[in-house]
């Protein structure tokens, strides 16, 4: 089909072509951009390949290798990721990936920012692209906290190298805040507070400390807890929650967030160190 030059109106009430064709199931926004260009997608029956278009939803005919699109309801779902499972889609190896644990129609979700394989806890799924973008870009500050258990007895500065920052393959690795839950000769358990996703940076940080990660797991993003979901489950999250992922969280909200939980004393037993509270913290 022969291509013909497109108007493009840039309006604030339209959205961005590629955004249209993540919420419409196509793609994550990234790879909808390579749509894109490869000049798949027309908007009113003329080829479109640049990235700055814009559509109106409802308004313009979309298409995909001619076929009609359409945004779909926006959805929000909170998923215990359990290890083994990888945050993709599609995987060649035929390994286990969280959309088997979801239902067969939500193909069109995406998570937001990944877990790696080995890792469990709360990972977010949508396809709300300004959701995502909100919660992993480092410029909004949403925090994520994880509880780690650690093979051997970590330092009495462990905490303050981590909040200090450390490095790691030429990046600069640095938690917000860090807290030792309990030490022992054989194991140690520190949760750790980051603002940032950068990748495996939680793993990456202790590697840097020369210690052993045994076990990661994340159990909070922004003022969303793992709570009680057990795992390999999912729940949607409310309207309320979505909302409050959005808005940040208030000064009274990250004073409250902040406050170290109860610290165990050197030599102490892990299990009893641990506090027994809702948040999906597992202990062995």
């Amino acid at each position: 089909m022969r291509e013909r030059m497109s108007l493009v109106v840039f309006d604030s009430c339209m959205v961005r072509l590629q955004k249209f064709l993540a919420e419409a199931g196509v793609a994550s926004r990234r790879a909808s951009e390579l749509v894109i260009l490869e000049g798949r997608v027309m908007v009113n029956g003329v080829v479109v390949r640049e990235l700055g278009a814009k559509v109106t939803p409802g308004v313009d005919r979309v298409s995909l290798d001619g076929k009609a699109l359409k945004t779909r309801a926006k959805l929000y779902v909170a998923l215990h990721k359990p290890r083994g499972f990888l945050c993709t889609r599609q995987d060649e190896q035929g390994r286990r990936m969280i959309g088997d644990l979801l239902p067969k129609e939500w193909t069109n979700l995406y998570s937001v920012g990944r877990l790696d394989r080995e890792s469990e806890g709360l990972i977010f799924l949508t396809n709300d692209g300004d959701f995502s973008l909100h919660l992993t870009h480092p410029r909004f500050g949403v925090r994520k906290r994880y509880v780690v258990s650690l093979a051997g007895s970590v330092p009495e500065d462990m905490t303050r190298r981590l909040t200090a920052g450390v490095e790691h393959e030429g990046e600069h690795l640095r938690a917000e805040r860090a807290w030792v839950y309990s030490v022992t000769k054989a194991h140690s358990v520190v949760e750790v507070e980051l603002t940032e996703g950068k990748n495996r940076e939680v793993r990456r940080m202790f590697e840097a400390l020369g210690m052993e990660v045994e076990r990661l797991q994340r159990v909070q993003i922004g003022p969303i807890k793992l709570g009680d979901l057990k795992q390999g489950k999912w729940r949607t999250l409310s309207a309320v929650e979505v909302r409050s992922l959005m808005a940040g969280p208030s000064e009274e909200q990250k004073l409250a967030g902040s406050a170290p939980p109860p610290k165990a004393g050197r030599g102490a037993n892990r299990s009893a160190a641990v506090p027994k509270r809702k948040t999906g913290y597992l202990t062995r």
